[in-house]
């Protein structure tokens, strides 16, 4: 079983010790984003990371898929 949700990247923060990267749903701007919003209409993803690579595949602006499935 698995799920797939498309979010996007809103936000970047960085401090002395890791960089916040926070998520949001999408929700308009293509008849696929409008498909992801009828099931996903909301919710918030956040990642803390001190990995500057980790850091650096995240973009302000862009989506990305975020697949969830079990782990066992």
């Amino acid at each position: 079983m698995k799920t797939r949700a498309k979010f996007k990247c809103v936000e970047k923060a960085k401090n002395q010790y890791h960089e916040k990267i926070s998520l949001e749903p999408v929700t308009s701007g293509s008849p696929e984003n409008d498909e992801f919003y009828k099931t996903t209409p909301s919710g918030v993803i956040h990642i803390q990371t001190c990995n500057p690579y980790a850091a650096n595949l995240f973009e302000v602006g862009k989506s990305y898929f975020v697949d969830f499935t079990p782990a066992e």
